[in-house]
């Protein structure tokens, strides 16, 4: 049996309702979290993880929240404490701006604006112990020192900028005792991510396999974000590099 240590916790996971924050979804429920699964549009997508989830015994419900406006934040915070008690981690997992309809300021929109704004709502609630989780990637992680693809520059930048803001947070965090832990994983076989690189980019992602040696799946990316949730012994502000990041840590020494 799973190890119940999240058992009456509450968790809100953005981006849930596919892909890597779904199976994170799961994986955190398992433990006895209430799982709040989050979906911009695709209600029923949704609502199939949180059948999954109480299939297995779990805990969840499915909210419609748009992260970047002020109201979204509030339903997904709100829902948190009134189903499940309280809010106790926050695992930031959505991201975007390769989408071509949502204008050129989406990136950074989404990947920054919205998660400062969505961790000032969670703050307001969220107890001392509690944990946020920023889920990233290496392209992003070390833009400022190694080059990525042209097409997915603009989402790389925004989510440092999203890293950025939120480690500037720290002290405030501290204060409140609250911690902030990043997660950090390469390119992800199978994610809508990979498949718009490799159509706007086409061999992206066979490149990127062959330079990493290996490419994590969804299912395992997942399982080394769920890993890190309640770790004991994470510092302040850790930033775990799933898979290693070995080209990138010799291309920023």
């Amino acid at each position: 049996m799973t190890e119940q240590d999240l058992a009456g916790k509450g968790a809100v996971i953005t981006g849930s309702s596919r892909g890597i924050g779904a199976a994170t979804a799961q994986l955190i429920a398992e433990r006895g979290a209430g799982v709040v699964v989050n979906y911009r549009a695709k209600a029923p997508r949704a609502k199939k993880v949180v059948k999954g989830i109480e299939e297995a015994g779990g805990q969840a419900v499915a909210v419609q929240a748009d992260i970047t406006e002020n109201d979204g934040a509030h339903a997904l915070v709100d829902t948190a404490v009134e189903r499940f008690g309280s809010l106790d981690l926050l695992i930031l997992n959505a991201s975007g701006g390769m989408e071509a309809d949502r204008g050129e300021d989406y990136a950074l929109k989404l990947n920054r604006d919205a998660q400062v704004s969505l961790v000032r709502t969670a703050l307001q609630v969220m107890p001392a112990g509690s944990q946020i989780v920023f889920v990233t990637s290496h392209q992003a992680h070390f833009i400022n020192q190694t080059a990525t693809m042209d097409a997915y520059e603009p989402v790389a930048r925004s989510k440092r900028a999203g890293e950025d803001a939120l480690r500037e947070m720290v002290p405030e965090l501290d204060e409140k005792g609250i911690r902030l832990t990043v997660v950090s994983g390469d390119m992800i076989e199978g994610t809508i991510t990979a498949t718009l690189l490799d159509r706007a980019q086409p061999g992206a992602i066979e490149a990127r396999r062959a330079a990493a040696g290996k490419l994590c799946t969804v299912e395992e990316f997942a399982a080394e974000i769920a890993s890190i949730v309640n770790k004991d012994g994470l510092q302040q502000a850790h930033t775990e590099l799933v898979g290693g990041a070995d080209d990138f840590l010799v291309s920023s020494a």
